[in-house]
C-alpha cells in the first residue's frame, strides 16, 4: 500500500521587497523611521566592504580562519537589528556581523580570526558567546540560555544562528525540542545559503523547506527572502517580541546566498555550483535592492554609498592596527586562561615551561 506524501510547503513564506526594489507585501512592511531604514543600509555597505576587505586580508596571511559572508548581509544585518541589547546571540562561525553590530569590537574579530585569546574576551556589556565551531551545537546552547531568561522571570530573548548543514545535526532537533517542551524565548534562526560547504541543501533533506522542522517540535516556523532585509527584520521582530512576550520559541529559515566560498581555507564553490546559479543568486543581490527602494524613497544617494565605503575602510584599517598591536601570546598565558582554578597537571605543565624559559 502507498501513502501519498506531503509535498507542499507547510509553513509561509514572507517577502516585502522583490529583486527589483518593490513592495510587494506592503501589510509586512515594518514599521521603521526614515533614519533607522538608512542604518540598515548603512550597516549592509560597511559589512560588504569590510567582508571584501577581510578576504584579501586572509589571502595575504594577516587573517586566520574566515568564512565569508557578501549575499548573506540582509539575513544578518536584518535579523540582528530586531533585536535588543540585552538580547543574547549564539553564533555560528560565518555570523561574525551580528556579533559587531551587536556590540564586539571589531578588531577583537580580527585577533579571534587569528586564534589570539584576546579575541574571545567578550565585553561585560556584550551579551554574546563566541562563534561556535561544532556544527548546531549553538542551537542546544541556546535553548538552555533562553530556559535561564524564563526561569529568572527576565524578558530577555537567546537567539541562535546556524546554515542549512545545521539542521542535518542531531543538536538541531534536540535543541528545538528541549525549547518548545519548556516554552522557552529563543528564536533559531537558518541562514540556508543552499550549499553546506559543497552539499546542495537537497541532497541534505527530503522537507521541501526547513522552517518546516519546526512542526515535530510543536513550535512556529516560517521562511523568508533572506536577501530581503525589511522581510527578514519583519520576521525576526514578530518573533523575538513573541518570546519576550512568553509566546515561546520560533524557527526563521532565511532563504539566501553566500557569493564567496564556504570559508577562506581552500573552498573552490566552482567545483559544485555552476555560473548559472552564481548570475541567478547575484540577481537578487540584497544590497542593490535595498539600494534601489531607498533611492525611489530619496533616503540614499551615491555619496552616502560613498561615504558609506570610505568610513568602512577607515573603520577596518583601525581595527587591523589595534588588532596588530595586541601583545603576541604566550604558552604560559594560554594555560592560565583555560580555567578559574589551573588543575594539577596543567599547574605542573605551567612550571615546566617557566624552567625552560
Amino acid at each position: 500500500m502507498t501513502t501519498d506524501v506531503q509535498t507542499k510547503p507547510v509553513v509561509p513564506y514572507v517577502q516585502v521587497l522583490d529583486e527589483q526594489g518593490n513592495v510587494v507585501d506592503s501589510d509586512r512592511m515594518p514599521k521603521l523611521s526614515d533614519e533607522e531604514l538608512r542604518t540598515l543600509m548603512y550597516r549592509m555597505v560597511f559589512t560588504r566592504i569590510w567582508d571584501q576587505r577581510a578576504v584579501r586580508l586572509t589571502r595575504q596571511g594577516r587573517l586566520g580562519f574566515y568564512a565569508p559572508v557578501s549575499g548573506q548581509e540582509a539575513s544578518m544585518i536584518g535579523s540582528e537589528f530586531a533585536t535588543r541589547k540585552e538580547d543574547f546571540i549564539l553564533p555560528g562561525y560565518r555570523d561574525m556581523p551580528q556579533l559587531v553590530w551587536h556590540g564586539w569590537p571589531l578588531y577583537k574579530a580580527f585577533l579571534y580570526s587569528r586564534g589570539h585569546i584576546e579575541g574571545g574576551r567578550i565585553p561585560e556589556d556584550v551579551n554574546i558567546l563566541m562563534p561556535q565551531i561544532i556544527i548546531g551545537a549553538q542551537i542546544v546552547q541556546c535553548a538552555g540560555v533562553a530556559l535561564a531568561f524564563k526561569l529568572k522571570g527576565e524578558k530577555r530573548v537567546a537567539i541562535a544562528y546556524t546554515g542549512d548543514g545545521g539542521t542535518s545535526q542531531g543538536d538541531f532537533y534536540e535543541g528545538l525540542n528541549f525549547a518548545g517542551a519548556f516554552h522557552a524565548p529563543a528564536v533559531f534562526v537558518v541562514q540556508n545559503n543552499q550549499f553546506a560547504i559543497s552539499v546542495p541543501v537537497e541532497l541534505q533533506t527530503a522537507a521541501k523547506t526547513l522552517a518546516q522542522k519546526a512542526v515535530a517540535a510543536g513550535i512556529p516556523g516560517i521562511q523568508v527572502d533572506g536577501m530581503d532585509v525589511l522581510a527578514v527584520y519583519s520576521v525576526m521582530k514578530e518573533a523575538v517580541e513573541r518570546a519576550r512576550e512568553g509566546g515561546g520559541p520560533t524557527l526563521i529559515e532565511c532563504v539566501t546566498f553566500r557569493y564567496g566560498p564556504h570559508t577562506m581555507s581552500g573552498d573552490d564553490p566552482t567545483r559544485y555550483r555552476s555560473k548559472e546559479v552564481e548570475n541567478e543568486w547575484e540577481r537578487k543581490d540584497p544590497l542593490i535592492r535595498f539600494r534601489t527602494f531607498l533611492e525611489r524613497k530619496g533616503l540614499w544617494s551615491q555619496g552616502d554609498e560613498e561615504r558609506t565605503i570610505e568610513e568602512a575602510k577607515e573603520a577596518v584599517n583601525e581595527a587591523l592596527k589595534q588588532a596588530d598591536a595586541a601583545p603576541k601570546m604566550t604558552i604560559p598565558e594560554l594555560i592560565d586562561v583555560m580555567f578559574k582554578d589551573l588543575p594539577a597537571h596543567l599547574v605542573r605543565q605551567r612550571a615546566e615551561f617557566a624552567e625552560e624559559g
